[in-house]
């Protein structure tokens, strides 16, 4: 039976599988099952076994910017690949998007399962030295963290779900399997991350895989994220219960797990968490540091320390390639396609880098009916509104008359000129001409993506070596005070980690006022994590968690949430008098249908009956 069709993966890991470079080979059929007379006999095996394992995990993840879809300040008009594909981008309806995902989280859980056992049963009571045995253990600990990273993203979505802790081989292994509690689940999930948190070394072997200091955060955030359950309540998900002193306890486990991560291993923010430079407004030639963070040249993949984890992408002619710049820009930078577009209420984000907080919203104007609109004080089509702004704006984002390099199939073709717009032609700025930024007319917001999209050449659109962020020290750092200022409020230790986040956006420290309250510091820190994390897939997480969807889009069956252009048009409306069974089906989703049709014995959430 093909893996496509079931959500177990019942291809058993083969030698072939495990060192091809083929992108499509997760959905293949295996044809060859190692044979133990031949394999599983030495650790090089094991990490063999470990790296198919890898490769399993990574298509799960290495997507996750489509989350970002789902939220407030992203517009994703693709569905994505295969297998995080979604249905739809929409915040208000994607509940039930999600199959193939669910799907093939089982099958790199499987593949976990399969590296365990192997290793557990013929390898392990052969290890003849202490640091045979260790060795052995340590490349256990990653797949239990892989496991418990894919059930982490699994209760996340659906709640309750089976829990498989072997080997699947037939279908009918799985075909009664009920739906395991949360409670239980999150249980196991804790016990892989504390054993991977035991055997990991401090450092990872090599860029990609993981260390000790991934583990804890990654149990840190599980506490955190059960710590928001327990405080917010999800009564999408039948029998589960709220509890003060269960969130209490599980903010405190992690904000300990996450001060190990900060500690212990001597990490830093990349280039120390220094800004850097602006360089001139509507220039490209020099960008703050968070940009070149985001970019395999100079701060991708190990980003002086700050990546605790990333999934890897192999580049030119390795067929693991990827496509993050075919998606974060247009046809003018290696013949993108323009599928990820910020909104424009993501502008009004960034703080201003002299006072430390929040300009007054910029107005939108049509510079169409209005000849004074790129000259007006405040307007949105003025480029100088976006002065003495975070640093991180300028390295995340295109604004009218701000620069980014045109790219060929692979060759740099010079600076090209956004403007809202235009599409095609030349643009005038300061006496200079410039290509216009050409977007194949997608664009409805007014702003345009730099994070994520290369300046320079030798790779097309589609053949990166960029290196996904699975777990930044940024995040921790903000997941840190969160997960504090939850237990005794506004701590010293938290408000300093999230000023050094802040000081890479060159803003200055907190005032008073934001670190007065626990409501006034959260509010502080939903914001960083708003800006230092966009199109990372973590705010539709955070919404979900933080029961915050009808304060971002309005309660039922109200005017619900317009998002505009920076000329002030209408551009799409979310959450319109939606009843309540619209934002419930956006805290949970639905356990896929043909599931339920195989497996009688898988009940569906609440919200999808």
């Amino acid at each position: 039976m093909n893996k496509k069709f079931i959500y177990i993966a019942l291809s058993i890991l083969s030698v072939a599988f495990m060192s091809s470079c083929r992108k499509d080979l997760l959905n293949q059929n295996a044809t060859v099952s190692p044979n133990s007379n031949t394999f599983w006999l030495t650790e090089a095996d094991a990490v063999t076994g470990l790296m198919g394992n890898y490769n399993e995990f990574r298509p799960c993840f290495d997507r996750d910017y489509h989350f970002d879809g789902h939220g407030d300040f992203l517009k994703m008009y693709n569905t994505g690949a295969a297998p995080i594909s979604m249905t739809v981008n929409s915040p208000s309806a994607y509940g039930n998007g999600a199959a193939t995902l669910y799907r093939e989280l089982y099958g790199s859980i499987n593949t976990s399962n399969y590296v365990i056992e192997n290793i557990r049963a013929k390898l392990l009571p052969n290890a003849v030295t202490t640091a045979s045995r260790q060795n052995l253990e340590a490349i256990i600990g990653e797949a239990r963290l892989l496991r418990g990273i894919a059930y982490f993203r699994l209760i996340s979505l659906w709640g309750d779900v089976p829990y498989i802790y072997k080997i699947v081989n037939a279908p009918i292994e799985v075909d009664t399997i009920s739906r395991s509690s949360i409670t239980k689940v999150k249980d196991s999930i804790y016990a892989d991350f504390t054993y991977a948190a035991e055997k990991l070394p401090n450092r990872a072997a090599a860029i990609g895989r993981a260390a000790k200091p991934a583990a804890l955060a990654f149990r840190g955030k599980l506490q955190l994220f059960w710590g928001s359950w327990k405080k917010h309540g999800w009564p999408e998900l039948e029998g589960f219960q709220q509890s003060a002193a269960e969130a209490r306890t599980a903010f405190e486990g992690a904000a300990a797990d996450f001060n190990r991560v900060i500690t212990e291993f001597g990490l830093n923010l990349f280039r120390g968490g220094a800004p850097g430079e602006w360089g001139e407004m509507g220039k490209a030639d020099v960008l703050p540091n968070y940009y070149y963070m985001f970019i395999p040249s100079t701060g991708n993949p190990n980003a002086d320390g700050e990546m605790l984890m990333v999934l890897t992408h192999g580049g030119n002619a390795t067929g693991q390639s990827e496509e993050y710049m075919r998606v974060w820009t247009g046809v003018s930078v290696g013949l993108s396609q323009n599928q990820a577009i910020p909104r424009w209420e993501l502008a009004d984000r960034y703080q201003s880098t002299i006072t430390g907080d929040f300009l007054p919203k910029m107005t939108q104007l049509n510079p169409s009916t209005n000849p004074a609109a790129r000259t007006t004080p405040n307007s949105s089509v003025n480029p100088d509104s976006y002065k003495d702004r975070d640093y991180r704006m300028k390295a995340t984002l295109l604004w009218d008359n701000e620069k980014i390099m045109g790219i060929g199939t692979t060759e740099t073709t010079g600076f090209v000129a956004f403007r809202y717009k235009t599409w095609s032609g030349n643009i005038t700025i300061d006496g200079v001409t410039y290509p216009a930024f050409n977007d194949n007319t997608t664009n409805l917001s007014g702003l345009q993506s730099r994070k994520f999209v290369r300046n320079y050449g030798g790779q097309n659109r589609s053949s990166g070596d960029y290196n996904w962020p699975l777990m930044r020290l940024a995040d921790v750092f903000l997941m840190y005070a969160e997960a504090t200022n939850e237990v005794n409020g506004p701590q010293p230790a938290a408000i300093a980690l999230v000023n050094r986040v802040r000081a890479r956006g060159k803003l200055p420290a907190l005032a008073a006022s934001k670190t007065a309250n626990a409501t006034a510091f959260f509010d502080a820190i939903e914001q960083e994590r708003i800006v230092e994390l966009f199109g990372e897939g973590q705010r539709a997480f955070d919404l979900r968690r933080w029961r915050k969807l009808e304060t971002v889009f309005g309660a039922p069956y109200g005017a619900g949430k317009w998002f505009q252009d920076s000329w002030g048009n209408n551009w799409e409306r979310f959450f319109f008098n939606a009843d309540e069974l619209v934002y419930q089906r956006c805290y949970i989703y639905q356990i896929p249908e043909a599931e339920r049709v195989r497996n009688s014995n898988l009940t569906q959430n609440k919200p999808w009956r």
